[in-house]
């Protein structure tokens, strides 16, 4: 009986763990509510009865324009909410600033302007 116990806690743990992200913008309610911790099937359903309404979310902070959403949630969720589909871009690499320019050649007088 405890080696089942203990399967079944390690199990769920485990699924806990494991967070899928998920589009806000193009999920249903069922899978923003799998996919999400603190949100429910309702608060789920009025991100995605939003949406509908107002169009999709421009930014993850958006979502507190919907009722029960508050910055809290935001934060425990802020590495599983996508705004797309498409993958998030790596961060730009830092240019170089580009060196100083070079000296200009030393121009050489003209033979005319030779002293003789």
């Amino acid at each position: 009986m405890k080696k089942i116990l203990m399967l079944l806690f390690l199990f769920v743990v485990n699924s806990m763990a494991i967070a899928t992200p998920v589009n806000v913008n193009s999920a249903d309610a069922k899978t923003i509510a799998d996919a999400l911790s603190g949100i429910g099937q309702k608060k789920a359903e009025a991100i995605v009865k939003y949406r509908t309404e107002k169009g999709p979310f421009k930014t993850v902070d958006d979502l507190t324009n919907v009722s029960g959403i508050s910055k809290k949630i935001l934060a425990k969720n802020k590495n599983d909410i996508l705004l797309s589909d498409a993958p998030t871009p790596e961060p730009a690499t830092p240019v170089a600033e580009p060196n100083a320019p070079a000296p200009a050649p030393a121009v050489e007088p003209k033979k005319d302007d030779q002293p003789k």
